[in-house]
């Protein structure tokens, strides 16, 4: 059986060792879908299709060209109700001082350099801030936050991205809890895009995505990737990555 990655994230992981071991058929699975305070239901699989609830879903405001309103410094503070997703809401142990981060780069023929990218590679690099509203496309988490770090352009510029990778190319951002991204090249040479490492002028905290976060302010705040450990170049069809533990 095929699962996708969908179907699989929504599996106990009770439920994906039964169809490994054979011990349980696709018809057997009752995945676990959260409810928004935290709680986990079971929902039957039903016979033919039903009128199922819809999520209570928060539109994200942009301007009328797409871009994230800029909002006032004074306005940056806390973001409220934010969960790391395969780690029982606890971010994963690893380095979260940004001076001794440590991100891998695959630039896939895309780029002229490639391999372990450090802080000091980042730091010659103007840096950039912004004061934007993250927000998830459900009511929590939330909240306006002053994010500083390089555009990604100019990163993209420093290891050397070649022409038509900005034009056709895509990136994939993996997370320490090997949750990804994957964005168009176009896409992030937006001037809003930025790789961060400090948010309300401190160290972003662990919980917040130490010590490297992608932010994307037009995009909902699960696109804003936590906790970088790898950078991928590549055409549409990157690998699949594998599910988290």
């Amino acid at each position: 059986m095929t699962l996708t990655r969908r179907d699989a994230i929504r599996l106990s992981g009770g439920a994906l060792a039964g169809l490994s071991s054979g011990l349980l058929t696709p018809g057997q699975l009752r995945p676990e879908v959260g409810r928004s305070e935290g709680e986990a239901v079971e929902r039957s699989r039903q016979d033919g299709l039903a009128e199922m609830e819809l999520r209570d879903r928060v539109e994200l405001p942009l301007a009328p060209d797409g871009s994230a309103p800029e909002h006032p410094e004074s306005a940056a503070g806390p973001i409220e109700g934010v969960l790391w997703r395969y780690t029982g809401g606890e971010p994963p142990e690893i380095e979260f001082d940004y001076r001794r981060m440590s991100v891998q780069v695959d630039p896939r023929g895309m780029a002229t350099l490639g391999g372990t990218m450090t802080f000091d590679d980042l730091e010659p690099l103007p840096r950039t801030s912004g004061v934007y509203l993250l927000q998830c496309g459900v009511p929590t988490p939330t909240g306006i936050v002053k994010w500083t770090g390089v555009r990604f352009s100019d990163f993209a510029e420093m290891i050397g991205v070649q022409p038509h990778t900005l034009e056709k190319g895509y990136c994939r951002f993996v997370g320490s809890d090997r949750y990804y991204v994957d964005e168009a090249v176009s896409t992030l040479m937006h001037p809003q895009v930025m790789l961060a490492w400090l948010m309300n002028d401190e160290p972003i905290p662990p919980e917040h995505g130490a010590p490297l976060r992608l932010i994307i302010p037009f995009r909902y705040g699960a696109r804003n990737l936590k906790a970088i450990t790898e950078i991928h170049f590549g055409t549409p069809g990157l690998p699949q990555e594998p599910l988290p533990a």
